[in-house]
């Protein structure tokens, strides 16, 4: 088991983003209030949930999308200079990561630094959906 660390609490600010005089509201959506998204080459739909094309949670500094990819569809493997996170929700399938396949289930991260090449397909047959979160947002 990992060892659990202590929070020592965020450092001071650094004025890049400064703190406005009236309270900050969240946006608070769901999946039905994204916009949807093809991506050429792919038969999948993602959805921009929290993205800078959202008005309804129209993020500045990343990008998250659930990325619906039907069964036996493949993404083909690319990369970019965004880093991106990818979370497992259902569904299993393979990832070509950096050249070599890796096996992804329900519950699983993958952390692609920039310029990891990445695909993925879905080898189920059920919907692989996964959450995408970007940094920064893709366009």
């Amino acid at each position: 088991m990992a060892e659990i660390k202590l929070y020592q609490g965020y450092p001071p600010s650094t004025g890049r983003i400064p703190k406005p005089d009236t309270p900050v509201q969240p946006n608070i959506v769901t999946v039905k209030d994204g916009c949807p998204v093809k991506y050429p080459g792919c038969e999948g739909i993602g959805v921009r949930v929290v993205h800078p094309s959202n008005p309804s949670a129209p993020a500045q500094n990343f990008g998250q999308v659930v990325f619906f990819i039907p069964p036996h569809v493949l993404l083909k493997p690319g990369s970019h200079e965004s880093e991106e996170s990818y979370y497992i929700l259902r569904g299993r399938g393979v990832m070509m990561l950096a050249g070599r396949p890796v096996e992804v289930e329900a519950g699983m991260f993958i952390h692609l630094p920039p310029w990891c090449e990445h695909g993925i397909e879905n080898t189920g047959d059920e919907s692989l959906d996964v959450l995408i979160t970007t940094s920064p947002p893709h366009p």
